[in-house]
């Protein structure tokens, strides 16, 4: 795994459950050259760290949380 300055996210999306209020929000974007999503605070945007992650490890996390 690389620093996340070393992908290109795009298609940035806040998460569908993070509520209305906008406090408690993350975003998720993907870089379909190394297949990694990154992770981020709403708020922030892009002045926000970015958390790289595995799509494979994503998909896994988002399936434990939905259960």
């Amino acid at each position: 795994m690389h620093n996340a300055a070393d992908y290109n996210f795009q298609g940035w999306h806040k998460a569908s459950a993070s509520g209305g209020s906008g406090e408690n929000c993350i975003e998720q974007g993907f870089d379909t050259n190394w297949g990694v999503v990154g992770v981020r605070d709403t708020k922030l945007k892009d002045e926000s760290p970015v958390l790289p992650v595995s799509a494979k490890a994503w998909t896994a996390f988002i399936t434990g949380v939905t259960q």
